[in-house]
């Protein structure tokens, strides 16, 4: 899990991760850990940069039980979550993974999906939403401005970005990797793109990057104080639901 960055575009009137910060009455980070746990995750690794000691010190103390926590500190946080990425390759590179956002609400049901479908051996497979534009919630508009997008053909990723246009769906920050993707994103370090998408962009060059449809599932990114407001609302959708 990526928690890394200092949130820039989150301004809260303090100096500290919005990790920390409570969505529905639940800091974000321990919402984020505990819908991995209940898809069926038991080893996390965190990648730790802005704020370390508090982040890791919040995991350590209100991770859901059964959940064991590995630490990364990426040294260079204020890069792109690219480098965030890599800081965790030699502790999960033998062995397929889930690769999340920290700052992202998703529902449980749609990580566990993804860790069940079929995938070859070299491939990434990442979730994504095709009905934003069909919602009714206020999550739907914001999403579509902020949101990092793909173009696919058929299943397969052949493009993704945040300024595609046309595009065919949202990426919803959830993916499932393969040690592939370690070198994918170090050669687009090495090109000087050290953003997630870099990599994820050159492995879907070589047509290793799948679409899973979430379907109608909710998601959040939350990078501004406003995106906040609207993962409110959904959080409290769903306790009333």
């Amino acid at each position: 899990m990526l928690a890394a960055g200092n949130g820039d575009r989150f301004r809260s009137g303090r100096s500290q991760s919005k990790l920390l910060t409570p969505v529905g009455g639940t800091p974000l980070l321990i919402r984020t850990l505990t819908s991995a746990r209940r898809a069926g995750i038991s080893d996390a690794h965190i990648v730790l940069g802005y704020d370390a000691e508090r982040v890791r010190a919040l995991a350590e103390s209100a991770a859901p039980t059964g959940l064991h926590l590995h630490f990364h500190l990426n040294r260079d946080w204020h890069r792109e979550n690219g480098v965030s990425v890599l800081a965790a390759r030699a502790s999960v590179r033998d062995r397929p993974f889930a690769l999340m956002m920290g700052d992202h609400i998703f529902e449980s049901q749609v990580l566990e999906r993804l860790l069940e479908w079929p995938r070859a051996a070299d491939e990434a497979l990442l979730g994504i939403d095709r009905q934003t534009q069909l919602r009714d919630d206020a999550l739907s508009e914001i999403q579509t401005l902020e949101a990092t997008k793909v173009q696919l053909r058929g299943d397969r990723v052949t493009a993704i970005g945040k300024s595609l246009h046309p595009f065919d769906a949202l990426d919803t920050g959830l993916f499932v990797c393969a040690a592939s993707v370690f070198d994918a994103l170090a050669a687009a370090c090495a090109g000087g793109d050290s953003t997630l998408s870099g990599g994820i962009g050159r492995l879907a060059s070589r047509g290793l990057v799948r679409g899973v449809d979430i379907g109608s599932a909710s998601w959040c990114d939350i990078d501004t104080i406003d995106d906040l407001a609207v993962a409110e609302r959904l959080v409290s959708s769903h306790s009333h639901a």
